[in-house]
C-alpha cells in the first residue's frame, strides 16, 4: 500500500464509536498526507529483501512465556507459500522460548467453515488465524472463541493501539490478538513501463485513467487483476466507494444500514466500468482476469522484462512477497496511494487476528506471544509483512518502502477504516463463489449491468445479515 495508509476504524455492528466523526476524519486526512509524502519521498536503492532464509534472528525477549514442555499445539490459517513459511518461523522461535511444538494446519477459505467442519468433529485447532471481525464475532456467538487471558491481554495494552484492541472485541471481551495488519489502498507498478511511456504517479481518478491510457498507447495493457479471488474485486469497490462516497456512507452500508441499491453504490460501480469495461485495459481481458489468482496479478506485472503481461497491479503491502527477487522494490517495482475519487484519498485496511478456539495454557501463551513486538519483528524481518504491534521497531521493516507503510499505519493510531467484506457476514463477504465475491466477478464480466448488480447485492446482503 502506497503512501496511504490513512486507515480509519470502523466499530463492529452495534459498537459505540470511540471518537467523533468529525476528528476521524481530521486525523485520516493528516495522516494520509504524510504518508503520501514519506512514500513520495522513498527512493529506491533498497532490495527486495525477504530477511533471513535460514534460522530465525535473534530477537529481544521482551515477553514472559511459561515452559510448556509435552505441550503440542496447532495454529489454523490459510496462508500459502512464502507467508506461511515466514510465519512458521515465527512459531519456530515460540517453540525454542517454550519447549512446546506447535504444527500449522492449511485451512480453506472461507477459514470459518473450516473451523466448524473441525469443531464439528472434535478436533479444532488451538488458534486460527481469522481474516475478518465478522468471522471472530461468529466464533464468539458459535461459542467457539475463547477469551483472551490476562497475558495477552496485557501485551495488547502495551503494543496496540485502542482501534487494534477494540476490534479484535466482541461484546466488549477481548478475543482476538490482531497480529497482521494490510494497507489495501495502494497500486504497485512496473517503474521501466512507466518510463517507457512517459507515464506518471497519478493522484485523482482522472488522473489514473490518463495514466493508463498513456501506457496502453505505449504497447503495454495497464492493469493486472487477480479476479480468480473475488476479495481482490471488493477491494477495488471498497477503495472507490470510500473515497467517493466518504466515510459515513461507508460505515452505512458496512452495516448495511443503507441498501446495496442506494445511488451512492451506482456511482461507485459506474466508476468501477471506467476501468472494468476496457476489456483492453485489462491483463486477458475480463475472462484471463477471472482465472488469474492473486500471486499471478502481481507476478505478471513484474516479469516479462519491458513488456509485461501488465503495467500495474491494486494490491496490499503484502504483494511485496509474489514480486521477484530481481526487481529491486522502490526502483524496479513501485507503489503510490489509490487515486482519490473523491476529496480525499481512500484508506483501507485489513487484518488478520489469533483466535483461540482450545482453551490452555499453551494456547494463552501463544496468544500471548503473538501479541507481543518479539513474534511480529520476526516477521516483519522477512517482508511481505505490516504489523499493527506499535513496539516493533521501524527498522525490523527490509526496505525504505515498507518502513514508511509501517511508520504511516502506527503513526495512524486509531485512525483507520476496516475492509467493508471482512465486516459483513461471511455468507456475504467472505465466501468463493457466493455472495460480493461472485456478484464482483460477475460484474467485471458485464460492466454495464450496473442497476442489476446493485439487486443482487441487495438480495445477498439482506439474506446475510438479516434485514
Amino acid at each position: 500500500m502506497t503512501s496511504t495508509i490513512r486507515t480509519r476504524w470502523s466499530p463492529q455492528p452495534n459498537e459505540a464509536t470511540p471518537q467523533s466523526r468529525r476528528a476521524i476524519r481530521t486525523a485520516a486526512t493528516v495522516a494520509a498526507g504524510a504518508l503520501a509524502l514519506s512514500l513520495t519521498a522513498c527512493g529506491g536503492s533498497d532490495n527486495n529483501s525477504t530477511g533471513n532464509t535460514g534460522e530465525t534472528e535473534e530477537t529481544t525477549n521482551s515477553v514472559n512465556l511459561p515452559k510448556l514442555d509435552g505441550t503440542s499445539l496447532e495454529v489454523a490459517a490459510v496462508w500459502t507459500g512464502t507467508e506461511q513459511a515466514n510465519f512458521k518461523k515465527v512459531l519456530q522461535e515460540f517453540e525454542n522460548r517454550t519447549g512446546a511444538k506447535v504444527t500449522f494446519v492449511p485451512a480453506q477459505d472461507p477459514i470459518i467453515n473450516f473451523i466448524g467442519s473441525k469443531v464439528a468433529g472434535g478436533q479444532p485447532p488451538d488458534i486460527a488465524m481469522l481474516p475478518q471481525p465478522g468471522a471472530i464475532k461468529q466464533a464468539v456467538d458459535k461459542g467457539w472463541a475463547k477469551p483472551l487471558g490476562s497475558d495477552a491481554v496485557k501485551e495488547l495494552s502495551e503494543n496496540y493501539s485502542q482501534g487494534w484492541q477494540d476490534i479484535g472485541k466482541v461484546g466488549g471481551k477481548p478475543y482476538g490478538v490482531y497480529y497482521k495488519a494490510a494497507n489495501k489502498s495502494l497500486i504497485w507498478y512496473n517503474n521501466q513501463v512507466f518510463e517507457n511511456a512517459g507515464a506518471s504517479e497519478p493522484e485523482t481518478w482522472p488522473d489514473l485513467l490518463g495514466t493508463a491510457q498513456t501506457v496502453f498507447d505505449s504497447g503495454v495493457t495497464p492493469f493486472s487483476i487477480g479476479a480468480a479471488e473475488g476479495w481482490t474485486l471488493t477491494d477495488w469497490f471498497e477503495n472507490v466507494y470510500l473515497s467517493q462516497a466518504g466515510p459515513e456512507k461507508y460505515d452505512q452500508l458496512a452495516k448495511h444500514e443503507i441498501k446495496w441499491t442506494d445511488p451512492s453504490v451506482k456511482d461507485a460501480l459506474t466508476t468501477l466500468a471506467q476501468v472494468w469495461g476496457k476489456p483492453d485495459w485489462i491483463a486477458g481481458g475480463a475472462n484471463g482476469a477471472l482465472q488469474t489468482d492473486f500471486p499471478a496479478s502481481v507476478t505478471q506485472v513484474f516479469t516479462g522484462g519491458d513488456q509485461p503481461k501488465a503495467a500495474m497491479v491494486a494490491a496490499g503491502d503484502f504483494a511485496q512477497v509474489n514480486i521477484p527477487k530481481s526487481m529491486k522494490i522502490g526502483t524496479d517495482a513501485k507503489v503510490f496511494p489509490f487515486p482519490a475519487v473523491g476529496d480525499n484519498g481512500p484508506v483501507v485496511s485489513g487484518g488478520d487476528a489469533a483466535v483461540i478456539l482450545e482453551d490452555s495454557k499453551g494456547s494463552q501463551a501463544l496468544a500471548t506471544w503473538l501479541a507481543s513486538p518479539d513474534a511480529a519483528t520476526i516477521q516483519a524481518k522477512l517482508g511481505g509483512y505490516l504489523s499493527p504491534n506499535k513496539s516493533v521497531p521501524n527498522s525490523a521493516y527490509p526496505n525504505a518502502v515498507q518502513q514508511k507503510i509501517a511508520k504511516a499505519l502506527i503513526d495512524a493510531g486509531d485512525d483507520f477504516r476496516f475492509d467493508m467484506s471482512d465486516q459483513a457476514p461471511q455468507a456475504f463477504g467472505g465466501t468463493p463463489g457466493k455472495g460480493e465475491w461472485k456478484i464482483l466477478q460477475d460484474f467485471l464480466k458485464n460492466p454495464k449491468n450496473i442497476a442489476g448488480t446493485q439487486a443482487k447485492l441487495e438480495a445477498e446482503a439482506a439474506a446475510a445479515y438479516g434485514n
